[in-house]
């Protein structure tokens, strides 16, 4: 079989291609449909619109996680190198430029259920003890909300919450306009701007796995005051990039239809970002399953109780499909090696993967409350779990294409453009 052994050449055009603008008008249409179904199950779920407000969080978590999983996993990029990262960069800048839109559904999450104490225990009885007395809390919700007081309050929720925020905005800002200023430079001055990125990435991760701890206790731990776990915050980080590098994946394949991706996406980086899916897989599974199991055989009684909320009842059956879509059928699937080479079987791959990643967030949100803990009640209102999250998420991809479309997708002043161009060896 002969093998074409020169190098190809980057298209004239590198804009996206005009069928992302089908994408994204598909992606609000379904917004819109979900965002009209999820108000009328609002109404008609008769519980003051709690489900509602449970289920924009978990949507929020989820896009949230999309943006600034893009992000961090950008900044890693930086620090390794590979052409990996090559691909999927464009794609990664894209979903950090949705930041704004993130923001703007925490809004409810902080005014509603904050504000208004309408999600989370601590902000709906501040004083414990009155609360105690009239049993609305047990005792050791009250003992915990009077402990973290200093901690679990109004004005510190939005006082870090803000600055969480504000420190990723200037993340997002640098990153994007560093790049764009990267292509311009007329000379290449590749040392010059590799060390300008991993300068500005390496405090960037450290920041960032600081910040997401508290986004992360804030925002979705402190819905239960009692709970309290020391690797939360990376068992996030490493989910997070566990969806967004699923999702990368999607988009660039998804983009390889056409020109300039059809040119630059070759088996050989499909295959690795593959293998680097895999790896995410087995760390997240790591994860997970050491917490359960270091706290399980300790049968601490202030730490088991969160795990029992989430496999009594009905959600011992949400729990195993979550090990069965989080790990067993994503792990299985990529040992295959001709799986991550045929694009078709790998988007089905990520596809089940961005499942596990939205099924797992409602396994850890929707337990937190009372009515839901280690009893599962199908309802109308958990109905808002299959819709609310479902139209934010639309509404994140249609911004999302809306990005991809503002800038070139193949990054020109990187030292690995020259190669991705070179063709495969037969063997590869």
């Amino acid at each position: 079989m002969a093998h074409d052994h020169h190098a190809k050449t980057l298209p004239a055009d590198l804009s996206a291609p005009a069928f992302v603008d089908g994408w994204r008008r598909k992606a609000l249409i379904i917004g819109i449909v979900f965002s009209v179904l999820g108000v009328i199950l609002g109404f008609l779920a008769g519980d003051g619109w709690n489900h509602f407000l449970r289920a924009w969080l978990l949507g929020f978590m989820i896009c949230f996680g999309f943006c600034c999983g893009g992000m961090c996993l950008l900044m890693t990029q930086y620090l390794s190198g590979g052409k990996w990262g090559l691909l999927i960069r464009r794609p990664l800048e894209a979903m950090t430029r949705t930041l704004p839109l993130v923001f703007a559904y925490f809004l409810p999450v902080g005014i509603f259920g904050v504000t208004f104490g309408q999600l989370y225990l601590w902000a709906r009885y501040p004083d414990a003890e009155a609360a105690l007395k009239n049993h609305l809390v047990t005792p050791e919700q009250a003992h915990a909300i009077l402990w973290k007081k200093p901690m679990l309050n109004p004005t510190t929720f939005w006082v870090v919450s803000l600055l969480i925020f504000g420190s990723w905005a200037l993340y997002i800002f640098l990153l994007n306009r560093w790049s764009l200023q990267r292509d311009a430079d007329t000379a290449p001055h590749v040392p010059y701007w590799q060390v300008k990125f991993e300068n500005l990435s390496g405090f960037g991760v450290l920041l960032y796995t600081l910040t997401l701890t508290a986004a992360s206790i804030y925002w979705v731990m402190s819905l239960d005051p009692t709970w309290y776990s020391t690797v939360y915050g990376l068992q996030y980080l490493v989910g997070q990039a566990y969806g967004t590098l699923a999702l990368a994946i999607i988009t660039i394949i998804g983009l390889s239809k056409a020109q300039p991706i059809k040119t630059v996406l070759r088996v050989t980086e499909q295959h690795d970002l593959g293998k680097l899916c895999l790896a995410f897989t087995m760390l997240n599974i790591y994860l997970a399953f050491a917490s359960f199991l270091i706290i399980w055989s300790g049968n601490s009684p202030e730490e088991i109780p969160w795990y029992l909320d989430r496999i009594r009842g009905d959600w011992g059956a949400v729990a195993t499909l979550d090990f069965v879509f989080h790990w067993l059928l994503p792990f299985t699937l990529l040992l295959s090696r001709d799986l991550k080479r045929i694009k078709s079987r790998l988007v089905v791959c990520c596809c089940i993967m961005i499942f596990a990643r939205c099924w797992d967030m409602w396994w850890l949100i929707e337990p937190n409350f009372k009515d839901a803990a280690r009893n599962l009640h199908f309802s109308i209102g958990i109905l808002e779990y299959a819709v609310v999250p479902v139209a934010l998420i639309s509404f994140w991809m249609a911004n999302y294409f809306t990005n991809l479309k503002t800038r070139p997708l193949v990054v020109t002043n990187d030292p690995h453009v020259a190669e991705i161009l070179e063709p495969e060896h037969a063997t590869a």
